[in-house]
């Protein structure tokens, strides 16, 4: 059980919802400004901008570096609010303690690597500054679990998650796909942790953003992160997935908070009664799985003794498009149709090559 402080016991005034905004990338003291100022209009709670920008590939902008630090106290005088700034080596975090940098945030890039993750933990050792960790390109939950086990191996125990979506090369809709259950999971998983969603990675569009945003208040994220340019269109980087100050005070006041019914103990009498009749319904879908795969283990027996196939593609294709057909006039998305009937077959294919391979003594019957 890892010793996690709740984002809002920071100490920095960050609420259940933080709202944390500002630039992808400082460009210079006149533009944190000018967002700053924009922003003031916001309940912005936390001011993020990029110093170091570690790119794709080389011969973009890549953040002006080191001198940029000293302009986030402009955004901090006139917000009056902490900033925060992605870190990625050693070098990195001693210029924004240095700096007097209030929150530190690890990339998804260097997520991705534990040998770099364990080089930033060395350098915080011994600091109780707060750090945000993004989620790894991949979705491996392992490796983003990983990076909070090794912060607080090293003491540090103001941590918090972000959301920015995963790559996924048939992904068309999103820049990265947000695969909505991995923070859920890695909240079950650390009790207490926040996960911040940044729509804005999600996204890859201005367009989409504030329907992202509400889909991840939606799920119980616990904020957001969102970059915010006082001109996106000729934004040194990540110029389509910025918006303006103006745009994101519109965005933030039409997301729909909803309560917490643990805190309406006098909802609770009502809701557990659908809660029960849900339990119950779970209940007999799991009595029907087990009976089907006790029949599906009838098949896995007839197959072995007549030396067929597992896999019969006539058959499979027939109930893909029968079960599909059937879930879309009970108003079931096909989407979720197909996901359980590739789990379904999947569990099934497994339990008839085991039985394939168990032996049985001959008889004379």
């Amino acid at each position: 059980m890892m010793n996690i402080i709740d984002i809002k016991d920071w100490g920095l005034g960050l609420s259940e919802h933080v709202l944390i905004a500002g630039p992808c990338s400082a460009e210079s003291p006149q533009q944190i400004e000018t967002i700053a100022k924009g922003l003031k209009e916001s309940p912005v709670e936390l001011f993020r901008a990029g110093v170091w920008k570690p790119r794709t590939r080389p011969g973009s902008f890549e953040g002006v570096g080191v001198e940029a630090l000293e302009w986030l106290q402009i955004a901090k005088d006139i917000l009056d609010v902490p900033v925060t700034v992605e870190v990625a080596k050693t070098e990195h975090v001693e210029a924004a303690l240095k700096a007097g940098v209030d929150v530190l945030w690890i990339g998804a890039r260097t997520t991705v690597n534990p040998f770099s993750v364990q080089e930033i933990c060395e350098a915080l050792r011994g600091t109780d500054i707060p750090v945000m960790v993004k989620n790894p390109i991949n979705p491996d939950l392992q490796l983003w679990l990983g990076a909070f086990e090794r912060l607080n191996k090293v003491g540090i125990k103001k941590v918090a998650g972000i959301h920015r979506g995963f790559s996924d090369p048939y992904e068309k809709r999103y820049r990265n796909k947000p695969e909505w259950s991995l923070p859920i999971h890695l909240k079950r998983m650390i009790p207490g942790l926040s996960v911040i969603c940044d729509p804005s990675h999600i996204c890859g569009a201005r367009e989409i953003i504030g329907a992202v945003s509400q889909r991840a208040i939606n799920f119980g994220l616990d904020g957001l992160m969102i970059e915010t340019h006082h001109d996106p269109d000729n934004a040194w980087s990540d110029a389509k997935q910025q918006i303006t100050p103006q745009a994101l005070k519109i965005i933030y006041e039409s997301l729909i908070f909803r309560e917490n019914v643990d805190e309406h103990p006098e909802m609770l009498n009502e809701l557990d009664q659908f809660r029960q009749k849900i339990d119950l319904l779970d209940t007999q879908l799991l009595e029907l799985f087990a009976e089907r795969f006790k029949v599906i283990e009838q098949v896995g027996d007839y197959k072995r003794e007549h030396n067929l196939a597992v896999y019969q593609p006539s058959r499979w294709e027939e109930v893909m498009e029968s079960r599909i057909q059937d879930g879309l006039r009970k108003n079931l998305t096909e989407k979720f149709m197909k996901s359980l009937l590739f789990a379904i077959h999947e569990e099934s294919v497994k339990k008839q090559e085991a039985q394939l391979k168990e032996t049985r003594p001959l008889t004379n019957a």
